[in-house]
């Protein structure tokens, strides 16, 4: 499985922490659309990320929930049949829950900068410093720690969970705004 390591926080102005990432970003922003469907699973975590009609991808991962940086093993499958996919899934395992999101993807180094606007729960950020097999939990750790405090995140701000946890359940999928 590859892996990461990542931290999540909340986010009063995504202006003043895009405008930080602008000044040390490689690349991007990339904005992208992201139609999550998490499905029932006894061990992690299974979503189906819908990119649009012919392009999705499903993916199983494994991730404490804590507030700091943590490792996140992960697999990702592609796929042209996201709405088929999600058919199949629902009916086999059953739907945990629904995230819906507008992301600005940057990258920095080994790291990929998400800015997120969620549905119903508002504005992210989170980083997810990629581990190649030979890097090791604890240098994604000090490169996570290092750009928290580069970017001004701070520790009081971290999600520990992952949207799903923390979306209300009234905020249904029909009721989609997203912007930021």
């Amino acid at each position: 499985m590859a892996r990461n390591v990542e931290i999540k926080s909340k986010l009063l102005d995504p202006h003043i922490i895009i405008s930080r990432v602008e000044e040390i970003a490689d690349s991007g922003p990339v904005v992208i659309v992201q139609d999550d469907t998490f499905f029932h699973c006894p061990d992690g975590r299974l979503k189906l990320r819908e990119l649009s009609a012919n392009q999705g991808e499903l993916i199983l991962y494994h991730r404490p929930d804590v507030s700091g940086p943590k490792t996140s093993t992960y697999v990702i499958s592609q796929t042209s049949e996201p709405g088929k996919m999600r058919e199949i899934l629902s009916a086999v395992l059953g739907v945990a829950g629904h995230v819906r999101k507008r992301r600005h993807l940057y990258l920095c180094g080994s790291t990929r900068i998400h800015i997120d606007n969620v549905e119903g729960i508002g504005n992210f950020v989170e980083l997810e410093v990629v581990l190649e097999n030979s890097d090791t939990v604890e240098s994604g750790q000090q490169i996570a720690e290092e750009l928290m405090i580069r970017l001004g995140i701070q520790s009081g701000d971290l999600v520990e969970g992952a949207y799903i946890d923390i979306i209300p359940p009234s905020v249904l999928p029909e009721t989609v705004v997203i912007g930021l």
